[in-house]
């Protein structure tokens, strides 16, 4: 089947390297991405692109996750959300952040976790 037609999963990642890696295991399971640097970006990239699935950074420069995970649902309630993070929830001090999100991932993922994630919230 051609990917053409799918939504593509949106990572924002300020990171180029760990932005590479998450695209790349996306690849692996047949999931198009396209990348965003920081929140700012992404809210443009959602305006071009055909996205089902946000998969976003908590920190990063210019909008962090948790303000674009709730501009995102602003705009769309539906659109899946996955925050990623380095840190625990609660060393973040994110709380709500996670109540609104659809799921979380602890950063070093493994491809199990991009699985999982990619089965239970991503739209074609």
């Amino acid at each position: 089947m051609s990917l053409a037609g799918k939504r593509k999963i949106l990572v924002v990642e300020d990171n180029p390297n760990m932005g590479s890696l998450l695209s790349d295991m996306l690849e692996v399971f047949a999931v198009q991405s396209v990348r965003a640097t920081d929140g700012v970006e992404a809210l443009a990239v959602m305006e071009q692109e055909h996205i089902g699935l946000v998969i976003t950074d908590l920190r990063m420069p210019k909008m962090s996750g948790s303000e674009l995970l709730a501009a995102v649902k602003g705009k769309n309630p539906d659109m899946p959300v996955v925050l990623i993070s380095g840190f625990s929830m609660e060393a973040t001090g994110e709380k709500e952040a996670l109540a609104m999100a659809d799921g979380f991932l602890s950063k070093p993922f493994r491809m199990n976790d991009i699985k999982e994630i990619i089965e239970r919230h991503y739209r074609p």
